[in-house]
């Protein structure tokens, strides 16, 4: 086996190798200081690689963790439309308006029944019909020694047609009673929709129209 071929130099000694030469110089560059700690730049197992961490290289590489992403918070729009919800709703819902029939019994008759009844007849060709909501006793043999009580009443042709409505308890919800008479004064008084479980204004009206068409006193019998 051929010896191994050393260098020598001017003085006969063996020159050592390159490598034995470098070898003290790397190993020193490389050593870590035993004075304070020096970051190095010789990979590890346990580092990662700075271009598979780096977003500018490596679209899918995350720079938080998701214990250490931050809270998204809702839009300041979003929350404001939120909190507005209830209120918009109270908004948008009207409040609906009273009844008419929720009126007090004389401001109901005056302001809406009368001028509904009038309207009602003429359109059934009455033209004359004189109307008057007035306190007083009923004018019905048998009943002069009666209380008064409100009733409206009615006429035309010269006080030929004549119809009394009343109201004994001041409320159209009460008990009513109806009278008419041709000429001469009627002899009782008629109960007036009882069978209705709520009066309304248009009840009082059509009640007094169909009674009068019975009698057949209206324009288009």
């Amino acid at each position: 086996m051929a010896e191994e071929t050393k260098s020598h130099n001017e003085a006969g000694e063996v020159a050592p190798s390159t490598v034995d030469q470098q070898a003290p110089s790397v190993a020193e560059e490389h050593a870590p200081s035993t004075d304070s700690p020096e970051a190095t730049d010789i990979p590890t197992a346990n580092a990662p690689d700075p271009k598979a961490a780096n977003p500018e290289t490596n679209p899918n590489a995350a720079t938080t963790t998701t214990a250490e992403a931050p809270k998204r918070e809702k839009p300041a729009g979003a929350a404001k439309a939120a909190g507005d919800k209830p209120a918009a709703k109270a908004a948008a819902k009207k409040e609906k308006a009273p009844a008419v029939e929720d009126k007090p019994f004389a401001e109901f008759i005056q302001q809406d029944y009368l001028p509904s009844v009038q309207k009602a007849i003429a359109k059934e060709g009455v033209q004359d019909l004189q109307l008057n909501f007035v306190k007083q006793k009923i004018p019905i043999r048998g009943y002069e020694t009666a209380e008064e009580c409100w009733q409206v009443v009615g006429s035309w042709q010269n006080g030929l047609f004549h119809f009394n409505l009343y109201f004994p308890e001041e409320d159209i919800q009460g008990r009513k009673g109806f009278s008419c008479y041709e000429g001469r004064k009627p002899s009782v008084v008629e109960p007036f929709l009882i069978d209705e479980r709520k009066t309304t204004l248009d009840l009082l009206v059509f009640g007094v129209t169909q009674r009068l068409n019975g009698q057949k006193w209206l324009g288009r019998n």
